[in-house]
Formats: structure tokens, sequence, C-alpha cells
């Protein structure tokens, strides 16, 4: 009965450690907003949000010369379709050889739907580009729609 009672008791001492030990800490990011579709708060209604983009350099970077230029084409296609779906107001790129490539500013409900019509970017699919959104407040009319 001993060959049963210590390993038990080895566990359990195992798992009181471990629980004791354990503190769990809150991720300080964009990607708890996104996956609860976060908008953050406002303290009046004078004020409206937009998701600003900042497109960097992705980890696959080194298509050949005509792979890139085919993935900058259709990326340039997805930015036409998304301003004229209304979704995008700003894209440009930054002219410095950083990592910051460029910038989108997207008019939309929340950080999910940023997230996703990002996603389906040639250049974010094929690695070439990566993201970060954040939330962008601006008075109701005062730079766009």
């Amino acid at each position: 009965m001993a060959s049963k009672v210590i390993p038990a008791l080895f566990l359990l001492a195992f798992l009181v450690i471990v629980t004791v030990s354990f503190h769990p800490a809150a991720l300080q990011s964009i990607s708890t907003a996104v996956l609860s579709g976060h908008r953050p708060p406002v303290a009046d209604g004078g004020m409206k949000c937009y998701w600003m983009v900042f497109l960097k350099g992705g980890p696959h970077r080194d298509q050949t010369a005509a792979a890139a230029a085919n993935i900058q084409t259709a990326h340039m296609q997805h930015i036409r379709q998304l301003a004229q779906s209304g979704k995008l107001l700003v894209a440009g790129p930054f002219g410095n050889d950083g990592d910051l490539k460029g910038i989108f500013i997207l008019d939309c409900r929340d950080s999910l739907e940023a997230v996703q019509l990002v996603k389906e970017d040639p250049a974010v699919r094929a690695g070439r580009l990566r993201f970060e959104v954040l939330p962008w407040w601006t008075e109701k009319n005062c730079v766009f729609k």
C-alpha cells in the first residue's frame, strides 16, 4: 500500500507547488483586443475610431524579382479593392529602407474586421509584409468622412 501512497503524495505536493507558484499575467498588446473585437472606450460622442495599420517587413522577403513584382501587383489590387469598398481611407509607403514599410488607415467596425482585411492582402499572405493594428481616434468629420 505504501508503494501507491508515496507516489500519490509526491504528485499532490507537485500540484500544490505548481498551483501556488503560478501567477498568470495579462498580455499588454493589441492581440488581446484583436481576439475580443475590442473597441477602446471613448469619452464623448464627438470622436470616431479608425484602425491604423503599420505594415512592416515580413519574414519572407527572399522571393525572386519576378515573384516580388507579382506580389506587389496583387498587393496594389487589394489596396484598390479596399479603397473602392470604402474600408481603406489612407494607404502609402514610407520613403526609407527601415522595417516600417507603410500604413493603412481603415474604417472598420472593430479590430477583428481590420485584421481580417489586412490578412487577405497578398503581400501579407506571402510573408513579404507583417502588420500591427492599433485603434486611432479623431474628431468626427475632422479628417475623414
